[in-house]
């Protein structure tokens, strides 16, 4: 009796991992390297943009973003606009989305340049 337990419960545990696995597959869509990724579709689909931490400046993205995410130890602030200009999309004004690490984002609308702002 107590082996057929010790099974079924090493089954059911078996089981909850390969649950929790498939859970984690978007994550996975990551990079193996904590840099942070742009994606041309939304929840991480689609063409990859990788950025590089080290460089602050500025960049136009090749293709638009609708999802991002970040598992570096840096903040990217994405703009609507190019050139990094704040704004709504082909407007002026404050707005941008700031992706904090460790953090995944869905914008509302595309995203088309970027900075990496080092923390601290």
């Amino acid at each position: 009796m107590f082996r057929r337990v010790a099974i079924t419960l090493a089954t059911a545990g078996s089981s909850t991992l390969l649950g929790l696995a498939t859970v984690a597959q978007p994550a996975q869509a990551a990079p193996n390297t904590p840099q942070p990724v742009f994606y041309t579709g939304a929840d991480l689909t689609g063409a990859k943009t990788v950025v590089d931490t080290d460089d602050t400046s500025c960049h136009n993205l090749g293709e638009a973003a609708l999802s991002a995410v970040n598992w570096s130890d840096v903040d990217v602030y994405a703009y609507y606009n190019a050139d990094c200009r704040t704004g709504l999309p082909g407007q002026s004004g404050d707005t941008y989305f700031a992706i904090g690490s460790l953090h995944s984002a869905r914008f509302a609308a595309p995203v088309l340049s970027y900075r990496v702002v080092r923390n601290g």
